[in-house]
């Protein structure tokens, strides 16, 4: 499957040449004019951001931090005007990979973008010992869940599963994963028990269950844990 890259930029000039640069080296390319529109996109499933620093909505820098703060995982490539070294810090500083400036050689742009594709995909996530989002603190090494400072009771599949979930955020998880990680394959257990458990954790979890922001259903596939 071709990388799916989201193209960043307010100008319609720029964003033609390089979303046809892209385009024609065999990536699936989606543009945004507005970084706000993009923030709003993050859960689509894109293996890397190209992003403009001088966009509407939210800046590139801010866009950047706040992807970086909901736990997007894939390359973020920096392309703009913007030359001075205090910017190019800031946008490293703030979680860009890597930073181009225009006007930019098209072989050296693809150069870039290839090399944080094999990076990202070579690199798998660190599983972690404790993880936060939305008021939950879960510590795995101890075994416990707390949501808005209160203990929350979770059984151990609902641990397991929920650990399974986050040591695979941002990524699709299907059913058969999840049999097999935390289920390992028992006999009698179904896709259907995935399912139920799924629904148990956002009982307990999820601020409005029945409208998860977290623990994400995509259709058809599985299950996708979002920061």
């Amino acid at each position: 499957m071709s990388p799916r890259i989201l193209l960043v930029e307010d100008e319609p000039a720029v964003r033609m040449v390089v979303a046809d640069l892209l385009r024609d080296s065999g990536y699936v390319v989606e543009e945004s004019p507005d970084g706000l529109v993009a923030l709003e996109r993050l859960p689509e499933g894109f293996d890397l951001l190209v992003v403009d620093v001088m966009i509407p909505g939210v800046g590139g820098f801010e866009l950047c931090h706040r992807l970086r703060e909901r736990g997007f995982d894939g390359a973020i490539l920096m392309l703009t005007a913007r030359t001075r070294l205090e910017d190019r810090v800031e946008g490293l500083q703030t979680g860009a990979d890597d930073y181009v400036t225009k006007p930019f050689e098209p072989p050296e742009l693809l150069a870039r973008i290839a090399a944080l594709l094999r990076r990202i995909r070579r690199g798998t996530l660190t599983p972690v010992m404790t993880f936060e989002f939305g008021g939950v603190r879960a510590d795995f090494s101890r075994g416990e869940v707390t949501r808005g400072g209160v203990r929350v009771n979770l059984a151990a599949k609902e641990l397991q599963l929920l650990r399974f979930l986050v040591d695979h955020r941002g990524q699709v998880v299907t059913r058969e994963q999840l049999l097999r990680g935390v289920w390992s394959q028992q006999p009698y257990i179904t896709p259907r028990t995935v399912d139920t458990h799924v629904a148990w954790l956002r009982q307990k979890l999820e601020p409005t269950p029945q409208t998860p922001r977290h623990i994400l259903t995509v259709r058809g596939e599985g299950y996708r844990f979002e920061r």
